[in-house]
């Protein structure tokens, strides 16, 4: 498959308002892949072809590099050069049958969390009926996390028990393609954290902490609907924060 690096969409800046060149750049490659339906294990222009595609130093697109690499999307082979990644993830890779998802476009981003509340209800109303005390325990210790990070200020700690806590719920739901997909759907918003929002971490994460103690409690006490409504709340208001972040950060 013919990959002429001058097709890349280009840009003539080393960032975007309060984004940094490699994040955009990032966002550029995946463009490209998505534009020219290229499929996992297709090859890719070379960094420095690349950089002078898109109009940026070479040490921009290493970095924009090394990052679709971390989120699995892209695949560097020594001595080979740079491939689409097999990522098996929902939205993942490139496939004839179904979209491309792309981290940094809002649109995207309002589908995944669409998706996202579906699952997430769905899991808490499941749990709320068929939670085991092994799993009662799990998401306790993943509520405490997160209260741990909120009271440190540790946003490490807090991501890492967030991550525990939803897939937690997932867990005790007992339906393994539901904490499937909710893994995977949980990864391309993590995308969406690194390449659109380089990283942010919300500023509301006390709420989002007791959101997460609520949920809980009312899985704890098998109240379903209460369960489902509860991740219904937390999942909508992650969605407008996320939104209002993007909003402070492009458009002020």
């Amino acid at each position: 498959m013919s990959t002429d690096p001058e097709t890349v969409r280009s840009s003539t800046a080393e960032g975007d308002g309060y984004r940094p060149g490699y994040e955009v750049t990032a966002e550029r490659i995946l463009e490209y892949i998505a534009e020219r339906n290229l499929h996992p294990g297709d090859r890719l222009p070379t960094e420095a072809q690349l950089a002078q595609a898109l109009d940026v130093s070479r040490s921009v697109a290493r970095e924009a590099v090394k990052i679709l690499s971390a989120l699995g999307r892209v695949r560097a082979q020594r001595g080979r050069g740079l491939f689409v990644a097999d990522e098996p993830g929902l939205l993942g890779a490139a496939k004839a049958d179904r979209p491309y998802f792309m981290p940094a476009d809002m649109s995207h981003v309002a589908i995944l969390f669409e998706f996202r509340r579906l699952l997430e209800v769905g899991a808490a109303q499941l749990a709320a009926q068929r939670a085991t005390p092994v799993d009662l325990r799990a998401i306790a210790a993943a509520v405490a996390g997160t209260d741990e990070g909120v009271r440190l200020g540790d946003m490490d700690l807090f991501c890492r028990a967030d991550d525990d806590f939803h897939r937690a719920v997932a867990i005790a739901a007992h339906n393994p393609f539901l904490a499937e997909a909710l893994g995977s759907a949980r990864t391309l918003q993590h995308q969406s954290a690194v390449i659109g929002m380089n990283g942010t971490v919300s500023s509301r994460v006390g709420i989002a902490a007791k959101e997460h103690r609520v949920i809980f409690d009312a899985i704890h006490d098998g109240l379903s609907e209460q369960a489902a409504a509860a991740a219904a709340t937390h999942i909508d208001n992650s969605h407008e924060d996320y939104r209002q972040e993007i909003q402070r950060r492009f458009l002020s």
